[in-house]
């Protein structure tokens, strides 16, 4: 089974910075993609960055400019890198992590979120 802890959420003024990490675990065979979603209360659950094992990432309009993903492939990490925090960015951000994992019976795809982060920026 694959894991996901997330790490580096907290409290922090507006135009501050915060870094977020999240390592993968567990019967990895391959990790396809890797990304960030965030949950403000009250609102769905919307993308704010992915990094596929390709390299090509993709942000939201609202953090383009801001927010800059990267990945540590043998690590099976990824971080979320948020520059000049806006009191809007304020949500639980959620790892998310896509690819195969091996299993007795051969390689199955998985699809696995972590257990959120609490970001809050204070104006």
């Amino acid at each position: 089974q694959v894991q996901l802890v997330e790490s580096g959420g907290g409290l922090v003024q507006a135009g501050g910075s915060l870094r977020l990490s999240c390592a993968a675990s567990g019967r990895i065979f391959s990790i396809n993609a890797m990304g960030w979603y965030r949950q403000a209360p009250g609102k769905q659950r919307d993308l704010v960055a992915v990094i596929p094992s390709g390299g090509n990432t993709n942000y939201a309009d609202s953090v383009k400019g801001r927010f800059t993903i990267s990945r540590d492939n043998a690590k099976n990490t990824v971080y979320l890198q948020m520059n000049s925090l806006k009191p809007e960015d304020t949500a639980v951000y959620y790892c998310n992590a896509r690819g195969t994992t091996s299993r007795s019976y051969g390689i199955i795809n998985f699809d696995v979120s972590g257990q959120g982060t609490q970001v809050t920026v204070s104006s």
